[in-house]
């Protein structure tokens, strides 16, 4: 897979100092990544930074673009970056809910784009990235976006970048969905007896371990689930409430259609 020879990395909070870090841990060279922040986070070694667009070096030419501000200040930050469009240089956005038409409305529409979706769990390299691009993005360039997107987890691509707004409800959201679930667990523990520290416990190390079994397993999550039902058993009760016509999948479909619905409302 090729991977970029420079990195320009605009924006360093939560989500672009795990990039970065990963990066690193994945073998590129502090001195092929250069940090635009206003807040000057601190550096890992080796790695050069400024605080605007104005304090990258002449000499740094960016094979990838990586946009990793708020969707919200967006469209401030990228006001100067048409000057770096070049047909070597692919920009690539973490920003949730900005379209690839809102970066070619800024950046001219010659401008090689990858829109990204991860998750939260990139944070501790287990997230999930889903990628569309439009079509100046050669392949080689679509191999360095996913080069660095593997770095916090799994990537997947879509065709059509209309998909991201569900791709937004199922996993970008999707980890709310979790800890919330963990919550859930917890409150009905305490409501059949269970101590309020002990529920919480149970029910974070259940969903905790059961991710883990998940990603070590080559079965479906309908095989695992089977395994631990035993028929007339306990779980098979619970499991009589969950799988009802009008039980998990019915709410857990209106949640996620609604999210999906609410991306593209944010998208314009």
């Amino acid at each position: 897979m090729t991977r970029p020879e420079s990195i320009l990395l605009v924006g360093c909070g939560k989500m672009g100092s795990a990039l970065m870090d990963g990066w690193i841990g994945q073998g590129t060279s502090p001195d092929a990544i250069f940090v635009v922040d206003p807040m000057q986070p601190e550096l890992p070694d080796g790695v050069a930074g400024g605080a605007a667009f104005e304090d990258i070096p002449d000499s740094f030419s960016a094979t990838v673009v990586v946009l990793a501000v708020k969707p919200q200040v967006m469209d401030a930050v990228l006001a100067p970056y048409p000057a770096l469009v070049q047909p070597d240089t692919v920009f690539l956005s973490i920003a949730a809910g900005r379209t690839i038409a809102s970066f070619e409305a800024v950046l001219g529409a010659d401008a090689r784009i990858v829109r990204a979706m991860p998750n939260t769990p990139a944070a501790v390299g287990r997230g999930i990235t889903v990628l569309a691009g439009n079509g100046h993005v050669t392949g080689a360039q679509r191999d360095a976006c996913e080069a660095l997107m593997t770095a916090v987890g799994k990537v997947a691509w879509v065709a059509d970048e209309g998909l991201i707004d569900a791709v937004t409800g199922v996993s970008g959201s999707g980890p709310a969905y979790v800890f919330h679930l963990v919550e859930a667990m917890a409150a009905a523990g305490i409501a059949a007896g269970l101590a309020p520290d002990l529920a919480m416990q149970l029910a974070r190390e259940t969903v905790a371990g059961s991710g883990e079994l998940l990603a070590q397993s080559a079965d479906p999550a309908e095989t695992l689930r089977e395994n631990v039902t035993s028929p007339g058993g306990t779980t098979a009760a619970a499991l009589d409430i969950l799988m009802a016509d009008d039980g998990l999948t019915e709410l857990m479909t209106r949640a996620i259609m609604r999210a999906t619905e609410r991306s593209r409302e944010l998208a314009g």
